[in-house]
Order: structure tokens, then C-alpha cells, then sequence
């Protein structure tokens, strides 16, 4: 098997009401194996309540504690 390289074609499209995608596309070259990468947007609205949810699980509560605040807003490690 010989080597191949990928090549990347992007397509908007809507599903149907009964949440089903149907791609119009001649790529006019038939018998080739392809992939399909699919991303979906979300809605924000939802990652919010789903952080505002996570904030109150006592799990994370370790992270309210003063040794873990080891990070500065800049995004480097705090060095005391």
C-alpha cells in the first residue's frame, strides 16, 4: 500500500427535521474510500448551564483551596 495524503473539503449543511444529513456533492471520482468528519455547533446557552452545574459539585471543591491557585491570568505558573 502506497502513501496518500488527505485532502480536506468543507461543506455546510442543515439536517432535515427528522435530524438526518444529506450531502449534495459529485466529488467525480467514484470508488474512492472517504472520511467524514462532522462537527455541530453548540449552543452556548447549554455549556454555560452545564459549567454552572460542574462549579457546585463538591468533587472540584479541592480547587477552592489557596495551594491549588498556583496559575496567573496570563496563563505562566505562579513562582513564589
Amino acid at each position: 500500500m502506497g502513501k496518500s495524503t488527505i485532502k480536506a473539503i468543507e461543506i455546510k449543511s442543515k439536517t432535515n427535521s427528522k435530524g438526518h444529513l444529506k450531502l449534495d456533492l459529485d466529488l467525480k471520482e467514484a470508488g474512492k474510500n472517504v472520511k467524514i468528519l462532522i462537527l455541530m455547533e453548540e449552543d452556548l446557552n447549554e455549556e454555560m448551564e452545564w459549567l454552572k452545574m460542574i462549579s457546585k459539585d463538591p468533587a472540584f471543591d479541592f480547587l477552592k483551596d489557596r495551594e491549588e491557585d498556583i496559575y496567573s491570568f496570563n496563563g505562566g505558573i505562579l513562582i513564589e
